[in-house]
């Protein structure tokens, strides 16, 4: 066959098989379309509402209150000991023991300060009798001794010779030898005179001290017996009896429950709010139910330097046997009374990596608002008005599916 026949029929194969080829992709390009309209058709097609509770937020008045802690302390504190050196005779308290106000709770052995007293007494005497006065009259001021008596009378006896001997002079019949010397015997007798009141001045000085000195012998006989200096109980039991003590060692801790202090320290936010006369809440472990109220009696002038913390003290109102000093209470101050909050259901927040979320829904769509932790009203939560305002509506299931802008099928709570 010739050349060009034959390459004439090669192009005629070739251009049937293009076509062929092209057929084939325009019959499948139609296939594709058809197929991939519905998929993208299905795609653009709005999703269904997501179903979810709502409740309405809700206006109420609370009370403000800040939570605290603190810690409960006796009313007084005091390490009874005794102002002596001595052995102990006995101890008529024990560790947990009630004691009354003047009860004898430590003796001492006295017989050593009792023959302190006895010596002290029988100088008293002594000097008393010296100036003519009998014991127990050690205040009184006499205005003559034995002494001062014995020295007036020999006194005037030389004034009388002075006298006669001065008219004598004058008529010569007594001589200028024998008048100076009864002049000087009677300015003798004078001066022995005013020795004597002075001595008796010096003698009642003597009896004063004396007197301080017994009355001090009588004191530390005293204190020998320690007694209560107010209503309360043991709380430790330092020493035992026939232990040798000296003056000012601890015997006794004694502790006064009641009225109970309470002691908490506030937050520099706080330090304005609390005033003396300033109610406060307090609950404990020991008595879970149960709420107790302290009213403040005490502020500290300055706030702690380094924790910039206020601390006050408060009484309670009364006395419960289950608070015991030391206890950890947790302490809740009233800020504002009856304050206009809003208030949601606590199934309406949602927790999330550290920050607290609800849902508001408006027109049929979840709006997100990120809201500070609020006061909790038991099964009510507060919320800032400027994210919510009373009677707005709130999801409160399905909150782990809802987004910002999702649209949402409301029903009411059940």
């Amino acid at each position: 066959m010739p050349l060009a026949a034959r390459l004439h029929r090669q192009r005629k194969k070739m251009t049937r098989t293009i076509g062929s080829i092209a057929f084939i992709l325009a019959l499948l390009s139609g296939c594709s379309r058809e197929r991939t309209q519905p998929a993208v058709q299905a795609s653009t097609k709005s999703p269904e509402p997501l179903a979810v509770r709502v409740a309405t937020a809700e206006s109420r008045r609370v009370d403000r209150i800040i939570a605290l802690t603190g810690s409960l302390h006796p009313d007084e504190t005091v390490n009874l000991s005794a102002e002596v050196p001595g052995r102990i005779a006995a101890i008529h308290a024990d560790f947990g023991q009630p004691v009354r106000r003047g009860q004898v709770l430590v003796e001492l052995d006295r017989r050593e300060l009792a023959l302190q007293v006895e010596r002290s007494r029988a100088s008293l005497s002594q000097a008393l009798a010296r100036i003519g006065l009998d014991a127990g009259q050690e205040n009184a001021k006499p205005e003559s001794t034995p002494a001062i008596r014995q020295a007036l009378a020999q006194m005037e006896d030389a004034r009388s010779k002075f006298e006669n001997a001065q008219r004598l002079i004058r008529t010569g019949d007594i001589s200028q030898e024998r008048f100076s010397e009864l002049d000087k015997t009677y300015r003798a007798r004078q001066a022995a005179l005013e020795a004597a009141r002075d001595e008796m001045r010096t003698q009642l000085a003597a009896i004063q001290a004396m007197g301080a000195e017994l009355k001090l012998a009588e004191k530390r006989l005293g204190d020998t017996t320690v007694r209560a200096p107010f209503d309360g109980a043991v709380s430790q039991k330092l020493v035992s009896p026939g232990q040798y003590l000296k003056e000012n060692t601890p015997i006794l801790t004694l502790v006064k429950t009641y009225p109970m202090r309470l002691r908490v320290d506030m937050p520099e936010s706080a330090a304005g709010l609390v005033r003396v006369g300033s109610s406060l809440t307090f609950t404990t472990d020991a008595a879970p139910e149960a709420r107790f109220r302290a009213v403040v009696r005490e502020l500290n002038p300055s706030l702690d330097a380094r924790s910039r913390s206020l601390s006050a003290e408060a009484r309670l109102v009364s006395g419960d046997p289950r608070l015991r000093p030391g206890m950890f209470v947790q302490v809740e101050l009233v800020t504002a009374r009856q304050d206009q909050v809003v208030v949601v259901p606590r199934q309406a927040l949602y927790q999330v990596a550290g920050l607290t979320k609800l849902f508001v829904i408006r027109g049929g769509r979840a709006v997100e608002r990120k809201i500070p932790p609020g006061q909790q009203l038991g099964d009510w939560t507060e919320v800032p008005r400027a994210v919510l305002s009373p009677g707005e509506q709130v999801a409160v299931s399905n909150l782990a599916q809802l987004t910002h802008g999702a649209a949402v099928r409301t029903q009411p709570q059940s």
